[in-house]
């Protein structure tokens, strides 16, 4: 009868919604009491490059041969022009893969493209087997003379990230020395985000390898940094292989460096409090 009557005068309600904030308010405190802790364990597990491989390692249980990959969250906004950045870092050891390269050239210039494994080469001829559908290669670079051939099917290729660009050094009359670049390097550009990702090799390179083309693919974002970005540069790492889990990695570690005062680890120092 006092439940009915309490209902009937409202003063049910009223002690249901005091009970509820403080039931929200209790959870707050528990959460705020718990964040320190949470981001303790959170920097705890962020590991250097090298203790994430032998992770990556362990975990792959694929048939097949699975890339291993890096993914770097960067301090800069790429809805600016001047912060979209975009370059190519070349491997020391390799990506594993075997590129196709098709080469915009005559003359000698293709002769020395040909010597240096292009697995397409010419001028008007290339042209028309690209109007014709064909897009079987990776890498495409030209000569400053036979650009104005490139520009013919650009449509064709700049969607697909094959367009020679001379800020890209894939516009070039050093053709060999280029076509050897192109098919040990790996490109990488801003997304969206601000996020870089790259393969730096497969799951079967030993970890020596794969953290030396680690190093030279960290190397080169730095060299491409827009002027004016602050530090950290790097905000955050994770590394991981095809079909396996990302693994966090402290950023001051991707260049075997952490120490304060040095310009490189401040460059990729994680903030504090993350």
């Amino acid at each position: 009868k006092m439940i009915a009557r309490s209902i009937g005068s409202g003063v049910f309600t009223q002690t249901w919604r005091q009970m509820t904030a403080a039931s929200t308010l209790h959870c707050k405190g528990i959460r705020n009491f718990a964040a320190p802790a949470k981001q303790k364990s959170k920097a705890a597990l962020l590991k250097s490059p090298l203790d994430a491989l032998q992770i990556i390692k362990t975990s792959a249980k694929c048939k097949f041969d699975e890339s291993v990959d890096i993914a770097l969250h960067l301090n800069v906004d790429p809805r600016k022009s001047d912060q979209a950045m975009r370059g190519l870092a070349v491997l020391p050891h390799g990506t594993g893969k075997k590129l196709k390269v098709a080469v915009f050239a005559t003359g000698p210039a293709a002769e020395e493209a040909i010597a240096a494994g292009a697995t397409h080469v010419g001028g008007e001829d290339l042209v028309e087997k690209i109007k014709g559908g064909m897009l079987d290669f990776d890498r495409c670079l030209a000569t400053p003379a036979a650009m104005p051939l490139a520009t013919k099917v650009a449509r064709v290729l700049g969607p697909r990230g094959l367009m020679p660009n001379a800020k890209l050094g894939t516009v070039t009359d050093r053709v060999g020395d280029t076509i050897r670049r192109l098919t040990s390097g790996v490109p990488f550009k801003t997304d969206k985000t601000g996020n870089v990702h790259a393969a730096v090799g497969k799951v079967s390179f030993s970890s020596e390898a794969l953290t030396a083309n680690t190093v030279a693919l960290v190397q080169a974002v730095l060299a491409s940094r827009p002027k004016g970005v602050k530090d950290p540069f790097i905000i955050s790492a994770h590394m991981s292989s095809t079909m396996g889990p990302s693994v966090p990695i402290l950023p001051a570690t991707l260049l075997g460096v952490g120490e304060d005062g040095d310009p490189a680890a401040a460059a990729v120092r994680r903030p504090a409090g993350t």
